[in-house]
């Protein structure tokens, strides 16, 4: 008595699609985000830059220049270049009369002017302060986490990050390859017979 016999189509489909897989993922913005959070966790420099100042200046002041003591202000101006210092003043000189004449109702600091012409920023909800300068650290990290990540850094070569496998996380791609590749192969099974793990029996 003949029997038929169960046929599997070509891995080469299963090869293909996994194959496809992988170099749809290089180019995702799901694998571009993680190359840019891998190169933050790689540059934590990057925080400390002068130039990041400058990416709000007003929400600095707050969450970084507040929480400093007159000595690290000090040591900080000393360590820039009086070029840098100067845009930094004026350009958180100009964000703050910005500010003064036309208030953003979401900025969580409401800024007035002193008897002496000074512009200070009041929170607007004392629940809203940062805690300490610990806290206050973490919440400008993530905001320029979250702009480095979104590609807003002018000045960032974002190509040489975004098409560098070095910041994939090779152990996670793998297994995610893995998967891919797994999944592809089941898809591939043809012929009349049922898996054996599905029904348990072979049919013939």
């Amino acid at each position: 008595m003949g029997s038929t016999s169960t046929s599997f189509a070509p891995l080469n489909g299963a090869a293909n699609a996994y194959a496809e897989h992988r170099d749809d993922a290089r180019a995702s913005p799901t694998r571009v985000k993680n190359r840019r959070r891998r190169y933050l966790d790689l540059h934590p420099e990057y925080f400390h830059n002068d130039g990041r100042e400058l990416a709000d200046p007003l929400l600095y002041d707050r969450l970084v220049r507040r929480f400093m003591t007159t000595e690290e202000r000090e040591t900080h101006g000393q360590d820039r270049s009086l070029a840098s210092m100067l845009e930094a003043n004026l350009t958180r000189s100009e964000a703050k009369i910005e500010a003064l004449e036309h208030p953003d109702p979401d900025d969580p600091l409401v800024y007035v002017k002193t008897d002496d012409g000074t512009i200070v920023g009041i929170e607007r909800d004392e629940a809203a302060r940062p805690d300490n300068r610990e806290d206050a650290w973490e919440r400008w990290k993530d905001y320029i986490t979250q702009k480095f990540l979104q590609g807003k850094d002018e000045d960032a070569d974002y190509t040489a990050i975004d098409e560098n496998e070095a910041y994939d996380d090779s152990a996670e791609e793998d297994r995610g390859r893995l998967e891919r590749y797994t999944d592809a192969q089941e898809e591939q099974f043809v012929g009349n017979a049922s898996p054996m793990g599905e029904t348990g029996v072979q049919d013939f």
